[in-house]
């Protein structure tokens, strides 16, 4: 059987700080699995500073130069949309599965918040990518009726 690609959209109502580091962690540790988007429906003007101090330290990655805060209207068609724990009515974006991680926004809460967010990101991402290697989320198979 030939699979397309998997698209995963990482999503969060600001698109400023959750979504975007798990765009940039997800590209990191996962573009071998899936191709990784972030949005949102009431997006900042920017991505959090805080967030890509630590995305740059941890990986290297300078956000700002990229990726960019992003409607959800602004984003392919997706398989997989992971909410980040909106708390406020997380955006609606049609998928064939779909997850909560429930994370708490640091956003104001110092450094160590945004290192802890950024752990935790880590770890399920990996186990994301995990689950889709393993078949434990296929939406291939719901896609093709089996």
């Amino acid at each position: 059987m030939n699979k397309k690609r998997l698209k995963v959209a990482f999503v969060c109502v600001h698109n400023s700080c959750r979504s975007q580091m798990a765009e940039a962690i997800a590209r990191v540790l996962a573009q071998d699995v899936f191709d990784a988007y972030s949005a949102g429906t009431d997006i900042k003007k920017h991505i959090n500073e805080d967030a890509v101090e630590v995305i740059k330290r941890l990986y290297g990655v300078d956000m700002r130069m990229t990726q960019n805060v992003k409607e959800i209207t602004d984003i392919p068609a997706i398989d997989i949309v992971i909410t980040m724990g909106c708390n406020m009515g997380c955006p609606v974006l049609r998928c064939q599965y779909r997850e909560d991680w429930g994370l708490e926004d640091p956003t104001g809460k110092g450094m160590a918040a945004f290192l802890q967010t950024a752990a935790v990101v880590r770890e399920k991402i990996l186990l994301l990518k995990k689950r889709i290697i393993n078949g434990e989320i296929d939406v291939f198979r719901k896609e093709e009726g089996l």
